[in-house]
């Protein structure tokens, strides 16, 4: 099999990996509990901005632009992900 783009196939085998790491951890203690839901939730952010990021490497032709674009990327992830969590905004979506 001949992959034609490693950095996607990368993005989907990183995004798997990190899925994994809730998953095991549900295995061996009962303060990780995540639904499907959750799974798939944290599945579609971690693609979504793996997806995004691609996108923007391949159509963005300055290296500082790419680098700010991923790095405001990534921070919208992160605080996404921090609200679904715990709820630092107090938005309906906490998680808490």
């Amino acid at each position: 099999m001949i992959i034609q783009n490693k950095r996607l196939f990368g993005i989907v085998i990183s995004a798997a990996i990190l899925l994994l790491i809730p998953l095991i951890a549900m295995q061996f203690s009962d303060e990780v509990d995540w639904k499907l839901a959750d799974f798939i939730i944290a599945g579609v952010l971690l693609l979504g901005t793996g997806l995004i990021c691609e996108f923007v490497m391949r159509k963005v032709k300055k290296k500082e632009n790419r680098i700010a674009l991923v790095v405001v990327i990534i921070t919208v992830l992160l605080l996404i992900w921090a609200e679904l969590a715990v709820g630092i905004f107090g938005t309906p979506l906490a998680g808490s």
